[in-house]
């Protein structure tokens, strides 16, 4: 299992911006000039192992940011087993997309989960939380189905609080 710390600090330095059909890059500050000002490119070219967001939800039997899928995602404390479970793709890192499982249970460690609402990715439309402790870098052909469209609003609030949190990366 590899594990890669990503996304740390980028609520401080890096202003992360959305819109449909554009991609930013979270996960490192911009290069800075001899006088210490930061510069910006509006699309800056990601280094390999980092997270590539982005909003392009197209309901075409692909899995594509912004959409809820459904995958089989490892469990933390042993990745042999795991679970099928619905996650948000919140976009890609290199060949993969990546991904916060989605969970039913509001428990768990403070500030690991963010309230998402109901969706019908759930068929009993129960609230679910998104775990943001950590980024699942899943192979596109993993996925088993699309499940939904999440509202762009919420993929923001999602995308932040998944940056602020410091999450890791697990490649599954």
């Amino acid at each position: 299992m590899k594990f890669t710390k990503i996304l740390s600090g980028v609520a401080q330095r890096t202003k992360v911006t959305r819109s449909k059909r554009t991609k930013g890059t979270v996960g490192s500050t911009a290069p800075r000039s001899k006088a210490g000002a930061e510069k910006s490119s509006p699309n800056p070219t990601p280094r390999r192992g980092q997270v590539q967001i982005s909003y392009e939800p197209a309901f075409d039997g692909d899995a594509d940011p912004g959409e809820i899928v459904w995958a089989w995602i490892p469990y933390e404390d042993d990745p042999a087993q795991g679970k099928d479970r619905p996650c948000l793709v919140i976009g890609r890192i290199d060949d993969r997309l990546a991904a916060v499982a989605l969970t039913s249970k509001e428990s768990g460690r403070p500030g690991d989960r963010l309230a998402v609402g109901t969706g019908p990715w759930d068929h009993e439309r129960r609230p679910s939380w998104a775990k943001i402790d950590r980024v699942i870098a899943l192979r596109p052909d993993h996925v088993r189905r699309e499940g939904a469209i999440f509202p762009a609003e919420r993929f923001d609030s999602v995308v932040a609080a998944t940056a602020g949190r410091r999450a890791e990366i697990q490649y599954a």
